[in-house]
């Protein structure tokens, strides 16, 4: 398709604030072939994967289950479903240490593979042109679908809630980690289904078009593309070039370079009518409306000079970590930390039997080489660089004080929850300060204050309710007490008039 090939080669009219130009260790893991994991003899599938409600389990321990099969729904529209990844028996419905910052257990299904990897009976495939889009997105629920950029979000909460009509769509494909390369060996090997994931995305929003956004250096995935557009007729589709400036690959500084256009502070890109997803989504949700596939495996980068083998692996979830690496040759003699994401927005991880979950994309092992000397932190000397570097155009050294101060009145006064935690600020920061997890902890104070808040005005609520009931049933017993009385005066009056009715009936008898 001639316009595909053309904005593949055109130059973004728009950039963003800031952002840092990182040396990239791309070439390290390979883009062309797709490596395979063999089954562990555990798979530890939490059920929480996703942003927002754990699901709810479905089947009991002791079950045997099929490769698709649902093991756990949607708790409310905020949740996504969990599905097994291979067939075998649930041996357990524990809690087990996650891989996220806080490292904190959370319920897990334990599944013990029996080896046989056999499906369970999948939803019919949909017809693209004739299904609804409300079926199309009851699919994507049904598929258990999160972003898989990072976010992690419900793919089908943010395709139903979103303020504006929606006109573009945007799928990210430019990965600006220097290390990760899990979404351009997707682009290089399924460029067709990618282009035909974003036309349902486009239906089922009613949009006005789709953009693939890419990054500069991936020419083998530009002339995927442009095979691709030779097999399919998506006229509302385009791939795009963007420079590789990290974070690029954050939905606001995507769209700002792509049309211009900049989410509000506290606000979502919906509010200007875009959605954005990731182009592993995009794919992963052709998968679900057009074969039934559940989400059960995900692509990961596996790389970094402390394994052996680095390379893009398809993972089922729920394999440790651990194992994945073993997959890939072990670790090598420089291994010395263990990361799970890119080396700016990655969690350090502090072993290797912690599970791979939806949000996996990278498991990064770092060599001695490859980590910068931790150095002294000296006090802030007000240089600016980190305002220089802040893709959001925020102050961070003035978030540094105050969230140093705990003052969560000015922290959310300067914007703090407009940041997106890059790392930018600390990358560039001359007195090596932990601007990031100031804040990070920042963030928890305001959030701590707000619940506290709601808790408070919920406590004002239910105490004013129980005051009103108390009032009316106070006021209700008073009016039975009038009327009563008032029945009973009533009563007397009637006896007495009746006796004297009696008496002088009596007297007349006499006379």
């Amino acid at each position: 398709m001639p316009d595909a090939t053309l904005q593949c080669s055109q130059p973004p009219a728009h950039r963003f604030h800031g952002g840092l130009v990182l040396q990239h260790h791309k070439a390290d893991s390979k883009v062309d072939v797709l490596l395979p994991v063999p089954l562990p003899e555990e798979l530890v599938l939490p059920l929480q994967q996703h942003m927002g409600q754990p699901a709810r389990p479905v089947v009991e321990v002791g079950q045997r289950v099929l490769k698709g099969q649902l093991l756990a729904v949607p708790e409310g529209e905020f949740s996504a479903a969990v599905h097994a990844p291979t067939s075998g028996t649930i041996t357990a419905l524990e809690r087990r240490p996650m891989p996220e910052p806080s490292a904190l257990p959370g319920r897990c299904f334990i599944l013990q593979p029996d080896g046989l990897d056999l499906w369970a009976e999948l939803p019919e495939p949909l017809h693209c042109e004739r299904a609804r889009p409300e079926e199309l997105i009851e699919r994507v629920q049904q598929a258990g679908i999160v972003g898989l950029g990072g976010a992690v979000f419900p793919a089908h909460f943010k395709l139903r809630h979103h303020k504006q009509p929606i006109h573009t769509v945007i799928l990210n494909g430019a990965e600006c980690e220097p290390f990760i390369t899990c979404d351009e060996t997707l682009m290089h090997l399924e460029a067709e289904a990618i282009i035909k994931g974003a036309e349902l995305l486009v239906k089922m929003l009613d949009a006005e078009r789709a953009i693939i956004a890419i990054e500069d250096p991936m020419a083998d995935v530009c002339t995927a593309f442009e095979q691709a557009f030779q097999k399919v007729n998506a006229p509302m589709v385009s791939v795009r070039k963007v420079p590789t400036i990290y974070p690029e690959g954050g939905e606001k500084q995507l769209i700002k370079v792509l049309t211009g256009l900049e989410v509000p502070s506290g606000g979502y890109p919906g509010d200007l009518g875009i959605l954005c997803h990731n182009v592993a989504t995009a794919w992963t949700i052709h998968q679900a409306v057009t074969r039934g596939r559940p989400v059960v495996d995900r692509i990961v980068t596996v790389t970094g000079k402390g394994v052996a083998e680095p390379g893009n692996y398809r993972v089922p979830l729920g394999c440790s970590i651990g194992h994945v690496v073993t997959a890939a040759g072990g670790y090598t003699p420089q291994a010395r930390r263990l990361v799970m994401g890119g080396p700016m927005m990655g969690v350090a991880l502090p072993d290797d039997s912690l599970p791979v979950v939806k949000a996996t994309n990278c498991i990064l092992v770092l060599g001695e080489d490859e980590i910068r000397d931790p150095a002294p932190v000296l006090p802030c000397i007000r240089c600016g660089e980190c305002a220089r570097a802040c893709p959001q155009q925020l102050l961070p050294q003035e978030l540094y004080w105050h969230a140093r101060a705990e003052n969560t009145e000015k922290l959310v006064a300067y914007d703090l929850f407009d940041c997106i935690e890059c790392g930018c600020c600390a990358y560039v920061c001359p007195s090596h300060l932990p601007l990031v997890d100031y804040y990070r902890h920042g963030k928890s104070l305001v959030r701590a204050e707000q619940m506290a808040e709601r808790k408070a005005e919920q406590a004002r609520q239910r105490h004013e309710a129980r005051e009103a009931r108390l009032a009316a049933e106070k006021a209700a017993r008073e009016a039975r007490r009038k009327q009563k009385a008032e029945a009973l005066k009533n009563k007397g009056g009637d006896a007495v008039r009746a006796a004297v009715e009696r008496a002088r009936a009596r007297k007349q008898e006499k006379d």
